[in-house]
């Protein structure tokens, strides 16, 4: 199975041709799973969530990043505080757990978490302190993904129940990861596509944030990722692609693109609603 989704629902204006942010219900007329990074900064309360879940059918997921106390974004902040933020993130997600909505659970690090014998002691304490949630772990320091280490890291997800994501991003010298096609769990793959834009990969700005993900997807590149996605479909239940290309709003005119070229349709999804042009 494949399924597709793209990161945020407010800011894909060109799938119904309008000018205001999308609403999830409209969103969840084109796609089965988004991305949600609302939890990276803020919890959102539960009755936000269920006004969420009442936006979309039942079949539709969520992935929800971790608190960025959890991996590492602030510094310096104690043990306590970071047992506390998980007690109180998987409060947060009980409604859409008790649905059976969560898709996966991302724990994305920052560059500066690297592979040393703390970071393993902490990848397990995370796996035991999340329990039963599926866990998507996301690292951005090259040095994983080196020689034995890759080897290391890929068996490590396997054993302790890790989706090792599969992020595209530019291919610089210093600051980027290889396109990892491992498949660490016989259930789901992800694959986070930010984009090829590589001056704006290397961007130290104070908005190199919007660089990096300012890419739109050729139709020979939309290709090639069809066939790697394909290649996966033999590997695991399922694959899941989600398209985090959208400073300029590319992410949903790419994702209906791999789409078209992948020939799939996802069930269940929520009714169409009018396109802004339809309305005059």
């Amino acid at each position: 199975m494949i399924t597709l989704g793209l990161t945020t629902w407010s800011e894909h204006q060109s799938l119904l041709g309008q000018v205001k942010p999308l609403e999830l219900s409209q969103y969840a007329a084109f796609f089965p799973v988004v991305e949600v990074d609302t939890f990276f900064y803020a919890l959102p309360t539960k009755e936000t969530i269920q006004a969420w879940q009442a936006q979309v059918p039942t079949s539709f997921q969520f992935i929800t990043k971790v608190p960025k106390i959890i991996t590492g974004h602030q510094r310096e902040v104690s043990s306590q505080a970071i047992k506390k933020s998980i007690v109180a993130y998987q409060e947060v997600l009980a409604p859409l757990k008790a649905t059976k909505q969560i898709k996966a659970v991302l724990l994305q690090f920052p560059p500066y978490f690297h592979p040393q014998a703390k970071s393993w002691h902490y990848l397990r304490y995370l796996r035991q302190a999340l329990g039963d949630l599926p866990l998507a772990l996301e690292l951005r320091h090259q040095s994983w993904y080196h020689g034995e280490m890759a080897t290391r890291l890929v068996d490590f997800c396997r054993q302790q129940g890790f989706i090792l994501v599969s992020a595209q991003e530019s291919q610089t010298s210093g600051n980027s990861v290889p396109f990892n096609l491992e498949v660490t769990s016989s259930d789901l793959a992800i694959l986070r596509l930010h984009g090829l834009n590589k001056a704006g990969w290397q961007n130290q700005g104070p908005d190199w944030r919007n660089q990096r993900t300012l890419y739109r997807y050729s139709p020979a590149e939309i290709k090639s990722l069809a066939q790697q996605v394909q290649n996966l479909t033999s590997k695991v239940r399922e694959v899941c692609v989600i398209f985090n290309n959208n400073s300029g709003g590319d992410a949903a005119d790419n994702a209906l693109m791999l789409q078209k070229e992948l020939g799939v349709e996802f069930a269940n999804l929520a009714p169409m609603p009018p396109r802004q042009l339809d309305l005059f």
